[in-house]
C-alpha cells in the first residue's frame, strides 16, 4: 500500500534531462541525486518546494521519454517517490522504475485530470487501485511479474532475496 500526498506535474512528455540535467550523471552512487530533481525544468523547483511532502507524481503521457537513464528513477526514488502516475512512459523508464521500486502507473488520460487536483493518493498494488481522498477508485493492471518486483522493492531486491535464499540454501547442502 502506498499512501501520500500528490505532486501534479501538468505537462506532457517530461524527459530525463528535466527530470535530472546530464551534467549532475558524474557518478554510479544513487543517494544525494535528489536535490537535482526537476532543477533544469522550468518551475521545477518551486513545484518540488511546494509539495516537499508528496510520494506519488502525477503527469500526463510519455513521462520519462528521451535518454535511457538510470539515474533518472534514482532521483525520484532519493527524493522520496514511491510512485509515479501517468497515461503513459518511456518503455526504458518505466523499467528502470520496477527495477528500483517506483511503481509506473499506467491510467487512461480522462482520469488524470482528477487526479492532477488530489491532494493524496492511497494506491493498493495487491488489488491494483488507487483512491483520491473522497474520490472514486480508479483500477490498474500490472504485469504479475513486475506487481512481485514492486511488492518485494523492486527487481533489485527480489534478484537479491533470490540470491540470498539460493546461498542459503547451497550452504545447507554443504553442510550434510
Amino acid at each position: 500500500m502506498i499512501d501520500g500526498a500528490v505532486l501534479a506535474l501538468d505537462r506532457a512528455n517530461v524527459d530525463t534531462d528535466q527530470i535530472i540535467s546530464a551534467h549532475r550523471l558524474t557518478g554510479i552512487d544513487t543517494a544525494g541525486l535528489g536535490q537535482y530533481l526537476f532543477a533544469s525544468m522550468p518551475g521545477g523547483p518551486a513545484l518540488l518546494a511546494g509539495r516537499p511532502d508528496a510520494t506519488i507524481l502525477v503527469s500526463r503521457e510519455n513521462f520519462g521519454c528521451g535518454s535511457s537513464r538510470e539515474h533518472a528513477v534514482w532521483a525520484l526514488q532519493d527524493r522520496g517517490f514511491r510512485a509515479v502516475i501517468a497515461p503513459s512512459f518511456a518503455r526504458i523508464f518505466e523499467e528502470n522504475a520496477y527495477n528500483r521500486g517506483i511503481a509506473p502507473i499506467v491510467v487512461p488520460a480522462e482520469n488524470i485530470e482528477a487526479l492532477l487536483n488530489a491532494r493524496r493518493l492511497t494506491i493498493d498494488l495487491e488489488r491494483e487501485t488507487l483512491c483520491a481522498e473522497g474520490g472514486e477508485t480508479i483500477s490498474f493492471v500490472l504485469d504479475p511479474l513486475r506487481k512481485r518486483f514492486l511488492l518485494e522493492g523492486g527487481y533489485m531486491e527480489f534478484l537479491a532475496s533470490r540470491v540470498d535464499r539460493v546461498r542459503s540454501w547451497l550452504s545447507g547442502s554443504n553442510a550434510m
